[in-house]
């Protein structure tokens, strides 16, 4: 049975990929930063508010380029039609 996808909650959809884009910035910002440090010249390191503004402009970036990207989608859709799929039910 073919399907269509013919809106999608910018909102919700949003508030996911934020939070997937911080935690996957997090597990190769850390092991970077560390090996950074290793690196770095006596006395010098990375500023603390670096290793914490990062991930959370990857937050704020993942959610508003999620939420823009839902709400086209949703304009486009009504125009030409949603993303076409094919589902079938599970067998056992």
């Amino acid at each position: 049975m073919k399907q269509q996808i013919s809106r999608l909650s910018p909102h919700q959809n949003g508030k996911v990929f934020a939070v997937l884009m911080t935690v996957t910035s997090l597990i190769v910002l850390v092991p970077m930063f560390l090996i950074a440090s290793a690196f770095m010249p006596e006395g010098q390191r990375i500023p603390v508010l670096v290793m914490v503004l990062l991930p959370a402009i990857y937050l704020v970036i993942g959610y508003l380029g999620t939420a823009l990207a839902c709400a086209i989608y949703n304009l486009v859709a009504k125009v030409v039609g949603g993303i076409e799929f094919e589902a079938r039910p599970e067998q056992p």
